[in-house]
């Protein structure tokens, strides 16, 4: 299997506490005050201590159609997809000439050519590179994309292979919106991008060993979460029902995929969860009959920068390689999204 040579999150400059954002999006999304409360009593609960944006605060207010928006998501996202895949290209050792293959995720922007292919000539990838764009895996997304480049240097040992995701979801703000739902969500999701270089058994650079992966998709569950597409732009679709399907399906799926390869839920060492919000991680913890403490790095990660959809499990995943760990433990990263679908990879430090 693959290994993981270097991983690279970045975020956009600006920054603001969750008190900040919150003031400046409330009147934004109602003239109730009594909505408005409901709103802030909704962010102050997120366990989000600072979230960053594509744009400074101020520019929300007069932030324009879906076409201008999706248009600022291009010119943001081409910027920060090549700031992340310098970064992670660097940090294994190796240039951008060297990649055979991009696989490129975001649920937050559409684009034609896709952000990977206005990085080709920008970064000096190869003409001849093998490219992947996806659209609407959601926060499953980097979980997949690790999963889907596993697969392919599976049959390319000698190559290298990267996953590229960029989610700016404060571009996709419905003002006037007083749903349960887009109040979450304004108080939730962060702006963020994240470079994960991988490369074939057969080459030389050290990296976190990819044992193996499995995919889950939960029948009937689409209406739970995901986007409605209108006028306007991207439109939240998010229920309670989140947490109930991880309550419902987890614990199986995890037990099954590690006694596949004669492990136990007490011997994974390292858990990399996506940071999907503080009723997710609980039940996460919950199903698993699990401290909270386990998933401490992804509690770190979402109180530092939000839900960064498909980018978030990603910067947990860096965070993880930045701590230390036993030679040959593992580790279990898994995200889930729309569809419902879930996504488990299992990880194992070099020895």
């Amino acid at each position: 299997m693959a290994r993981i040579a270097a991983v690279a999150p970045v975020l956009p400059a600006f920054s603001y506490t969750q008190s900040e954002i919150t003031s400046e999006l409330a009147p934004l999304i109602s003239a109730v005050p009594a909505r408005r409360a409901v709103l802030e009593r909704m962010h102050a609960a997120s366990g989000i201590g600072t979230r960053h944006t594509a744009l400074p605060i101020e520019r929300y207010r007069d932030l324009g159609t879906f076409r201008q928006s999706n248009d600022l998501f291009i010119e943001v996202a081409t910027e920060l997809g090549e700031r992340a895949l310098r970064a992670a290209l660097a940090e294994a050792g190796l240039e951008p000439p060297d990649v055979d293959f991009i696989m490129f995720t975001s649920v937050t922007g559409i684009s034609a050519p896709s952000v990977d292919a206005l990085l080709v000539s920008r970064l000096g990838l190869r003409p001849d590179v093998k490219r992947l764009p996806s659209f609407g895996l959601g926060c499953v997304g980097g979980a997949a994309g690790i999963a889907r480049v596993n697969d392919y240097l599976a049959g390319h040992p000698t190559e290298v292979g990267v996953l590229l995701s960029v989610e700016l979801c404060s571009l996709t703000l419905q003002r006037d919106d007083e749903t349960i739902a887009n109040f979450v969500a304004t108080g939730l999701f962060g702006d963020g991008a994240a470079a994960v270089v991988l490369v074939g058994d057969e080459r030389g650079e050290p990296g976190i060993r990819v044992v193996d992966t499995r995919s889950s998709f939960f029948p009937d569950t689409h209406e739970v979460i995901g986007w409605n597409i209108g006028g306007s732009g991207f439109e939240i679709v998010l229920t309670a029902g989140v947490a109930e399907v991880i309550e419902r399906h987890f614990p199986d799926e995890v037990a099954a995929f590690l006694a596949d390869k004669g492990l136990s839920i007490g011997e994974v060492g390292a858990w990399i969860a996506h940071p999907g919000g503080p009723k997710v991680l609980d039940a996460f913890a919950n199903s698993l009959g699990m401290p909270a403490a386990s998933f401490a790095l992804s509690w770190a990660s979402l109180d530092r920068v939000g839900n960064l959809s498909s980018a978030a499990v990603l910067h947990v995943l860096a965070d993880a390689m930045d701590a230390p760990h036993g030679a040959g433990e593992s580790g279990l990263l898994f995200a889930l999204g729309p569809g419902v679908s879930a996504e488990f990879v299992l990880l194992e430090w070099p020895s």
